[in-house]
């Protein structure tokens, strides 16, 4: 059997074995979240004493030689290993078994955590950490951001050498709250101090917590600057869901005190369901244009070189879904691929990355919008375009399944 070269990014199917070719290091960790492995390598560089560290994704892992030489090469020569499994046990079942046997033997704490914030007795099993350094380490994936991915590292080194102080508890990060650049969780008077005209119109960015808590925040961050170089002001807002009633009423709470002209939204799927009909989303009380700007899951040089342009998954998550809760198709603005290769810890990081000119597209998309809705009805010029598919005339405008 041949060994493929891991790429940044990919997500493989476990048909082909992956050599990863790490060295052992003190700490290794573990993880499907590209933005987990990202926040991680971000917190190791500005650490001051941290420990030696290795970063893995759980996607290469998959097949069972690849587990096995990961195990000979890396991990049994290491002293912590942390492994984020999401899916739990059924989805990794030979992984867990040999990570959970082999490091046992080698005498190599394992701590084997869910991939997300729901208990799973049978990883904590399968785990030699002690159950309150168990939940000490799944709290700070859990919160996520990066105070907390730095105090991982910091309790870390306190499980290899418990002479050492121990990092403060996973602090909580909000289900959805104000970000703005520079500043990571705020509130709306700091993006308001960060706005160059308190009268332009204001334009929300709607985009996941996850990007908070991991490091997937540069299109988001490219979205403000563009906004604000299109004269509006940007209210980046992160949410756990749409259909999280916390972060529902942060949105009404937030467009009642600073209401939309437009928004920009990044989360994917629909709240409204195609068996009972349109409901309305937590997006639709203002009354204004939702755009949709997909942050896709691809690499740019896929969506580029490929026929089809995005991928099946990323046209169901980020168009057809969305439009069922009314949504505007704007750009894709962002793909994921390698932003660079951690020499640290022998790592590619793969996150999020903005795509400029689609970025500027978008923002003046916006601008465009917010001057629309400002314009008195008197001097507004309307058009209907209709679909006209090549048969008889007669039928003009009769779509497929609609009712023009």
């Amino acid at each position: 059997m041949h060994l493929l070269l891991a790429q940044p990014g990919e997500v493989t199917d476990g048909s082909e074995a992956v050599e990863l070719g790490q060295s052992p290091a003190d700490v290794v960790v573990i993880s499907a979240a590209d933005t987990e492995l990202a926040a991680l390598a971000e917190a190791r560089s500005t650490a001051e004493t941290p420990p030696p560290l290795r970063l893995a994704s759980l996607m290469h892992l998959t097949h069972p030689m690849s587990v096995d030489l990961y195990l000979d090469q890396t991990a049994c020569k290491s002293r912590l290993v942390i492994a984020r499994v999401l899916g739990g046990e059924g989805y990794w079942a030979y992984g867990l078994e040999q990570f959970s046997a082999r490091l046992a033997a080698a005498g190599v704490a394992f701590a084997a955590l869910p991939g997300d914030d729901k208990p799973d007795q049978s990883l904590l099993r399968a785990s030699t950490v002690s159950d309150a350094d168990w939940h000490a380490l799944w709290a700070y994936f859990v919160e996520g951001g990066p105070e907390n991915m730095a105090n991982l590292l910091e309790y870390a080194r306190h499980i290899l050498d418990p002479d050492l102080p121990t990092a403060p508890a996973a602090r909580p990060l909000l289900r959805a709250g104000v970000y703005w650049p520079g500043a990571g969780t705020a509130d709306l008077a700091t993006a308001r101090a960060g706005w160059r005209d308190p009268d332009a119109p204001v334009v929300p960015i709607v985009f996941y917590r996850a990007l908070v808590q991991g490091a997937g925040l540069h299109p988001v961050n490219r979205l403000v600057r563009a906004c604000m170089g299109e004269g509006l002001n940007p209210l980046p807002i992160f949410v756990a869901s749409l259909k999280d009633p916390i972060s529902a009423a942060t949105l009404e709470t937030l467009f009642a005190e600073a209401p939309p002209a437009v928004i920009i939204n990044a989360t994917s799927f629909a709240v409204s369901s195609p068996q009972t009909g349109y409901q309305g989303t937590p997006l639709d009380a203002s009354g204004v244009p939702v755009f949709q700007a997909i942050f896709s899951g691809g690499t740019e040089e896929t969506w580029r070189e490929g026929l089809n342009g995005l991928s099946a998954r990323d046209i169901a998550m980020n168009v057809a879904l969305p439009e069922i809760d009314g949504r505007i198709l704007s750009r894709a603005v962002s793909f994921k691929g390698e932003a660079f290769f951690d020499e640290a810890t022998e790592c590619p990081i793969a996150t999020y990355r903005a795509e400029g000119t689609r970025i500027a597209f978008t923002a003046k998309l916006a601008a465009n919008w917010a001057q629309l809705s400002q314009t008195p009805a008197a001097d507004k010029r309307v058009a209907i375009v209709l679909a006209n598919y090549p048969n008889k005339d007669g039928r003009l405008a009769n779509g497929v399944g609609l009712d023009t």
